[in-house]
């Protein structure tokens, strides 16, 4: 798999980076064992998760996802062969610092994370969205802690608006601390402005690698279900949340070339946003070594630029 720079951090990461919010959810140990080793036998080596993964599940009170990432790089002995982020910000334990962006949660919910992981440092650690209740001196100056201790190499951030984000950055650099490195984004070719048109240019100011979620539309970008298709029950819901004028522009054409250039929807949908400025991978977040393979093709694949731009212009 091609590799690319992880903006300022200068780490190596994968072209396509693996969400792992499904394990322990809809995929046991054993069935997420299979995908990682599968990932990583494809040349993939950055794995995104969260400490709160995913604890809308029955029975999983968070964390399982980090258990299970963490018991695979043990077994498998290969830690310094991947690039790790997690995240920060959920509720995962009662009291006044069980959630949030407050020194007391950061600093507890990394030391749990990193039992988790069973490892004595998280490549990328995140801030899973935004705290309006918490300064963002304090917020920013808990990064820089935890970098100066060695538990985390960079800092990032997701879901952040483009306010905030500039605004967190003003102040690490004002006090000389540790900046956001990366920005986990709403992103893909149905949903551009709010990253495009905000966020991007702060993103390209700081040096921030952008490493988007929902690249593939919650499924809809994958042609699988679109005009009078009714998409499974599960995904009903999350999809309506897209433009439905921009949708019946962009899916006709989007499915007409694929087809014309022999790859799946997806596939063309993805390798689009790989060419973006400032994207440095997205995350997908497959159910199956299958699903896995058709996407990892999209970063093994060389599209013309005239696809890539008709893309770009329509959907603008």
């Amino acid at each position: 798999m091609k590799r690319n720079t992880l903006g300022q951090t200068g780490l190596s990461v994968s072209e396509i980076c693996l969400g792992t919010m499904q394990f322990g959810w809809y995929m046991d140990e054993r069935a997420a064992f299979e995908m990682l080793d599968h990932y990583a036998e494809h040349g993939g080596n950055f794995l995104d998760t969260a400490d709160m993964y995913s604890n809308w599940a029955p029975n999983n009170p968070g964390g399982v996802s980090e258990q299970i990432i963490g018991k695979w790089m043990k077994s498998r002995g290969n830690r310094s062969k991947i690039v790790l982020a997690t995240k920060c910000r959920a509720k995962m334990w009662d009291g006044v610092d069980g959630e949030g962006l407050s020194r007391s949660h950061i600093l507890r919910a990394c030391e749990d994370s990193l039992r988790r992981l069973q490892t004595d440092f998280i490549d990328v650690y995140q801030s899973h969205w935004d705290d309006d209740w918490v300064a963002q001196e304090e917020t920013m100056e808990s990064f820089h802690t935890l970098v100066d201790a060695g538990k985390i190499r960079f800092a990032g951030c997701s879901n952040f608006s483009a306010a905030r984000l500039a605004s967190a950055q003003k102040i690490a650099r004002g006090h000389g601390w540790t900046g956001y490195s990366t920005i986990q984004p709403h992103y893909n070719l149905v949903f551009r402005g709010e990253y495009e048109e905000e966020t991007r240019g702060v993103c390209e100011q700081s040096g921030i690698a952008a490493i988007p979620y929902s690249p593939l539309a919650g499924g809809l970008l994958t042609g699988k279900f679109h005009t009078g298709k009714t998409p499974p029950s599960n995904r009903a819901d999350y999809v309506k949340r897209y433009d439905a004028g921009v949708v019946d522009l962009v899916m006709p054409r989007l499915l007409a070339l694929a087809e014309d250039l022999g790859v799946l929807p997806l596939q063309l949908a993805l390798r689009w946003m790989m060419a973006q400025p400032t994207v440095a991978a997205p995350i997908i977040g497959a159910s199956s070594n299958a699903q896995l393979d058709e996407i990892l093709k999209s970063a093994e694949s060389n599209f013309p630029s005239h696809a890539l731009d008709e893309l770009t212009s329509l959907s603008a």
